[in-house]
């Protein structure tokens, strides 16, 4: 009998080698590792600090803004951001502006 898949759960598991492989999601783990550690995205701001949900930012240039004739401004403060996955990786709402998606690079942490 195999253990199920740690990332996905499925019992049809076999095993390769000294690896276990699992057919649905194509992971692979070692058969003497007990838990694997699951990789976490890390966020950094321009000066390499690593960025949090609810953390304050500021933009640290001018900023287009798609559809708007005004720029973000550098200095403008950004409170309680959201960490999100993709190119854009912070979700926050800017007054004066609304709902927006800021690149990391843009911003350094208060």
């Amino acid at each position: 009998m195999y253990p199920n898949c740690p990332k996905c759960n499925s019992s049809y598991t076999y095993e390769d080698g000294n690896l276990f492989v699992c057919p649905e999601c194509a992971h692979e783990w070692l058969q003497n590792a007990t838990e694997e550690v699951e990789e976490e995205a890390v966020v950094r701001d321009a000066n390499g600090n690593v960025l949090a949900d609810g953390d304050a930012v500021t933009i640290i240039k001018d900023l287009k803004v798609k559809g708007s004739s005004t720029p973000l401004k550098q200095g403008t403060k950004v409170k309680s951001i959201r960490l999100v996955d993709g190119d854009h990786n912070i979700d926050c709402k800017i007054d004066g502006f609304g709902a927006m998606q800021l690149k990391s690079e843009f911003v350094k942490k208060l």
